[in-house]
């Protein structure tokens, strides 16, 4: 009986350690599951307001649910916002120089303020008449330091107005296509003549020695777009006085990519096994507020909605924990965890939970990096940002890295399940 006794603490660390090591395969499964379908060429890269990042939020939601997590958007699990209100040629705008049928977005671009007008005629480059369409050369243009140069093409085509042109088509500017397309999501006043940007290939010919006249004809027309971003929410209501939130964002950099794309999917991944480990442990003195951000890449779009339209009182926000590219923990390179500057609190509860000896770690006390987590501090919210690198293709995902960052989140949740409401402090 004796050597029962003394064997019973063995069996019982056996079991336990097995038991670890089972639930550690789960999750190092259920993680390549997530990211391989996240990454997947179907989702087109995620960016926001695209298909892709659609079918990646409906396969978010639908795993918040699988796992047990309640709706806490405000359309179920999601809440949309926009993200950006702008406008494109119409499929009806064109700008035709003698036979030359140009293509708007390669060769040319109307120009924000431009009416949305037709007007044709016989243009000299270096005439300007009274009833007719104007060539203005942006490299004589008078210049002003003051006014952006969006502002200075608006200005001229005002004075042109005044003048009796019908029209203005600006050449020779040292602007890019992509630059002038930008312009497009801004909203100044509306001049009362059509109004156009012209690339290099162009103004080329606009401004060869023996170029005569022009025969002219555009119509302008504009398409207004407005894209929108889809936040993902679930909750573990605990019934508990204080809240954490848990975030990850999912989308991709640029407008409607379709690239494959891996970014973040490690740390969207993690939001999703860390939700899954929360709802069946015993850590019930906090809720649990997990968010998968769209519109990140785009000015932290979804966490500044969320923080200014959030479905939990924020003033019984505990802290908040962001994964943004975690999944390239190679040999030799540390974690970064920003943000331990927001808190008193956060050294020593990141001491006790820096279990691990086998993850070097990294501190920074101040926000280190412009993602999600920001949007939070500026509501005066403690936060840790958690950050190894941005994986580019599944092969290089550290997938044993990826599971140490989850657990090291899971032990920062655990030591502060029995303290009171961390305190904030500016990191700055």
């Amino acid at each position: 009986m004796k050597k029962i006794t003394w064997l019973l603490p063995l069996v019982v660390v056996t079991i336990h350690v097995y038991a670890q090591r089972k639930e550690d395969r789960k999750t190092l499964g259920n993680l390549q599951l997530h990211i391989n379908y996240l990454s997947s060429n179907k989702l087109e890269g995620r960016s926001t307001g695209a298909p892709g990042e659609q079918l990646a939020a409906a396969y978010i939601s639908a795993q918040m649910k699988q796992i047990g997590l309640s709706p806490k958007g405000e359309d179920g699990f999601l809440q949309q916002f926009t993200v950006k209100e702008s406008k494109e040629p119409a499929t009806n705008c064109h700008l035709a120089i003698n036979e030359d049928k140009l293509v708007a977005g390669q060769q040319y671009l109307p120009l924000p303020f431009s009416a949305e007008k037709s007007v044709k005629g016989e243009v000299m480059p270096s005439v300007n008449e009274p009833d007719n369409i104007w060539f203005i050369n942006v490299a004589e243009m008078d210049t002003d330091s003051r006014k952006t140069p969006l502002e200075q093409y608006l200005q001229q085509t005002q004075i042109a107005e005044k003048s009796g042109a019908t029209g203005v088509i600006f050449f020779n500017g040292r602007e890019s296509i992509a630059e002038v397309q930008q312009w497009l999501d801004q909203h100044p006043a509306t001049a009362g003549i059509p109004a156009v940007w012209v690339g290099r290939e162009i103004s080329k010919k606009l401004s060869a020695d023996d170029a005569g006249s022009f025969q002219v004809n555009m119509q302008i027309a504009f398409k207004p777009i407005k894209r929108t971003g889809t936040n993902v929410i679930g909750y573990v209501d605990n019934k508990a006085p204080h809240t954490i939130i848990i975030g990850a964002h999912y989308d991709f950099p640029g407008w409607e990519s379709t690239a494959k794309s891996d970014d973040n999917v490690s740390g969207t991944a993690a939001l999703l096994e860390l939700a899954r480990l929360l709802t069946g442990s015993r850590l019930h003195n906090n809720n649990y507020v997990i968010i998968a951000f769209s519109g990140k890449e785009q000015g932290l779009y979804g966490s500044k909605y969320f923080a200014s339209h959030s479905t939990v009182n924020l003033a019984q926000v505990n802290y908040m924990i962001n994964m943004d590219g975690i999944g390239q923990l190679n040999p030799g390179k540390a974690l970064q965890i920003g943000g331990t500057g927001t808190s008193p609190g956060w050294a020593a509860i990141l001491q006790e939970a820096a279990t691990n000896k086998e993850l070097p770690l990294a501190y920074d006390s101040t926000l280190a990096g412009n993602s999600d987590h920001a949007s939070f501090y500026k509501k005066n919210i403690p936060v840790l940002y958690f950050y190894t690198g941005t994986a580019t293709s599944d092969d290089k995902i550290n997938y044993t890295g990826t599971l140490n960052v989850l657990k090291l989140v899971y032990n920062i949740i655990d030591k502060t399940n029995n303290k009171d409401k961390l305190a904030f402090t500016s990191a700055q």
